[in-house]
């Protein structure tokens, strides 16, 4: 009797609080909530520091944004090459793209930070900001990679065989017929992988660019309130992995939906 296989699929973003899974459904709907009316006591009851930490951050959190989108799109951009060069019929394209996936993913991400920042400083000046967006691009890049290749193999080899058969040529197969379907697969990881980025930000603080986490470690050096500042801080990115959370479990519904039709 064989036994059937379980693909466990674990990964460092969000979970994704779908309707179907009641438990996590109604663990979202308790931290959301609980963040809120946390934060909320804070800053009615407890004005001081809570509310001065609170008018110190926007610009952190506009930081952590830009770096975040930034750093994601140039990640999609490589994943796509890398995932089409790792199914790829060309021996050095799929070398090169197996060779940049395994050597990204096996260096932790902060040693790419330094190494992007100040090691490669003795050769090029590289500026805090974009320093940070190419080395968390470079890093999730390489995670896309086998997201896109992952949602590519999806697709029903009859549908490049379909195609063939109608006069296009593999590229145009690629891009007309294998990538719109494979993207509807390719979405909901993609988000996933965009909240796990987001958390990483924290890391680009030790580049001094003024994220949520450079932002809060500068008030509390300068306040001495260093459970206070922290506090919020992590109520800060935990409120704002909900809500990105919460979006994407409705952008997979509607995927889902979107399917069955």
């Amino acid at each position: 009797m064989g036994n059937k296989q379980v693909i466990i699929e674990v990964g460092d973003g969000a979970a994704i609080p779908s309707p179907r899974d009641k438990g996590l459904f109604t663990a979202w709907r308790i931290s959301f909530f609980g963040t809120l009316a946390i934060i909320a006591y804070l800053l009615l009851f407890r004005p001081d520091p809570y509310l001065d930490i609170i008018k110190f951050l926007p610009d952190g959190i506009v930081v952590t944004f830009q770096v975040t989108i930034a750093s994601i799109s140039l990640a999609i951009v490589l994943g796509l090459i890398a995932g089409l060069g790792r199914i790829s019929r060309n021996r050095l394209f799929n070398l090169a793209a197996s060779t940049y996936i395994e050597i990204v993913r096996g260096i932790p991400l902060l040693v790419q930070l330094f190494y992007i920042y100040f090691a490669l400083g003795h050769l090029i000046r590289v500026p805090d900001m974009l320093a940070a967006i190419i080395a968390m691009g470079f890093c999730y890049g390489a995670y896309m990679g086998e997201v896109f290749r992952a949602g590519i193999k999806s697709i029903d080899e009859g549908q490049t065989e379909a195609s063939l058969s109608l006069g296009f040529n593999r590229s145009q197969t690629m891009r007309y017929v294998v990538l719109p379907q494979a993207w509807r697969t390719i979405l909901p990881p993609v988000g996933n992988e965009f909240i796990a980025l987001l958390k990483d930000t924290s890391l680009v603080s030790i580049l001094a660019v003024s994220d949520i986490l450079r932002r809060g470690r500068e008030f509390a050096s300068e306040s001495f309130q260093y459970f206070e500042t922290y506090t919020m801080v992590a109520l800060i990115y935990l409120l704002i992995t909900l809500i990105l959370s919460k979006l994407l479990s409705i952008l997979e519904d509607r995927l889902s939906h979107y399917e069955q039709r």
